[in-house]
């Protein structure tokens, strides 16, 4: 995990936030972390199973840019929480859009294409930094 990850997650909770985790990765993989770590909504792209083998295939929706962004616009729906008091986190050119429809986009030792779209760079392997900053906009 990336340091400070934990933390995060306890000082969203502690303001009566949500947290999301939504990747290009496979939900084999961020299904029992996100459990484990007390995410409310997460996903991924699944990986196709076929008689207890893996395929090399995938089932269902491919996450891709536009299903991050299209994620983060439902979880808020779902929550009642208007985009511009969303608070994304990215480090590629798939989290553009995601970032572009929050309400304040975080690029997280973002790939230099990433870099323009956000409000906030962080370069350190740390999200300690934006612990703070989730305490500051709750206040």
């Amino acid at each position: 995990l990336t340091p400070g990850s934990k933390e995060l997650i306890a000082a969203v909770h502690e303001v009566g936030g949500k947290v999301a985790a939504v990747s290009g990765g496979f939900s084999q993989v961020l299904d029992p972390l996100a459990k484990s770590l007390g995410l409310d909504y997460w996903k991924a792209n699944s990986l196709e199973v076929r008689d207890g083998f893996l395929t090399g295939g995938v089932t269902g929706e491919i996450v891709d840019a536009q299903a991050k962004a299209h994620s983060l616009n439902a979880w808020c729906q779902s929550m009642g929480l208007p985009l511009e008091q969303s608070i994304a986190i990215g480090d590629g050119a798939n989290d553009i859009l995601m970032l572009k429809a929050s309400g304040y986009a975080i690029g997280f030792r973002p790939k230099n294409v990433l870099r323009e779209h956000a409000d906030l760079i962080i370069e350190e392997n740390s999200l300690l930094s934006v612990v703070e900053l989730v305490k500051l906009r709750s206040s």
